[in-house]
C-alpha cells in the first residue's frame, strides 16, 4: 500500500477529529485531549500547529486521508506524534508515515513518548531508530487515571 505524507488540508481536520473520537483509539493513544469531543478547542489547536515552526503531515494510503504525523516543540526538545485510523492498524503505514517524516525532519536529537501498553506504538518507534530513555508517569485523560509511560530517543 502506498504511503505519502503532505501539508495539512483544511478539508483533512474532519477525518482527524473523526479518527481522534474512536473510543478504543483513544484508550491505546492514552495522553490525549481532556475533551477530545470539543470542536472548538481541536480546531484551536490546529490552528495553533499550523501557524507555528512544527512540521504537521497528513498522512495518505491510496491516496486516503488516513492519519497524521508531526514533529513539534522547541530545538533539542521536539517530538515527534502520529495518529492513524484504527481501520489502517498492523498494515505498517505508522512505520512507514513516521520513516518519511523522519527523513523530511533531519534535526536530531528527537523525542517520543509512548503509553507502557501500547506495544504497536513502541514497535513502530524501535523500527524507526528511537531507544527508550526513560520511564515517567503522567495523567492520561482518556484513561482518567496515571499513567506509565515510555520516553524515547532518536539520536541519528
Amino acid at each position: 500500500m502506498p504511503i505519502a505524507l503532505r501539508r495539512v488540508h483544511d478539508s483533512d481536520l474532519p477525518v482527524f477529529f473523526r479518527q481522534m473520537n474512536d473510543p478504543e483509539s483513544l484508550v491505546m493513544a492514552a495522553f490525549t485531549p481532556k475533551d477530545p469531543a470539543d470542536r472548538d478547542a481541536f480546531d484551536a489547536h490546529w490552528r495553533r500547529v499550523r501557524a507555528s515552526s512544527d512540521v504537521p503531515r497528513t498522512i495518505l494510503a491510496d491516496g486516503d486521508v488516513v492519519g497524521s504525523a508531526a514533529v513539534y516543540g522547541p530545538p533539542g526538545e521536539r517530538e515527534v506524534t502520529y495518529w492513524v485510523d484504527r481501520a489502517y492498524w498492523g498494515r505498517g503505514i505508522a512505520t512507514q508515515a513516521l520513516s518519511a517524516l523522519l527523513a523530511e525532519v533531519p534535526e536530531r536529537p528527537l523525542f517520543a513518548r509512548a503509553a507502557a501498553d501500547n506495544a504497536g506504538s513502541l514497535r513502530v518507534l524501535e523500527k524507526c531508530g528511537f531507544r527508550p530513555t526513560a520511564r515517567a508517569v503522567g495523567f492520561a485523560n482518556a484513561r482518567g487515571r496515571d499513567t506509565e509511560e515510555i520516553v524515547l530517543r532518536l539520536e541519528s
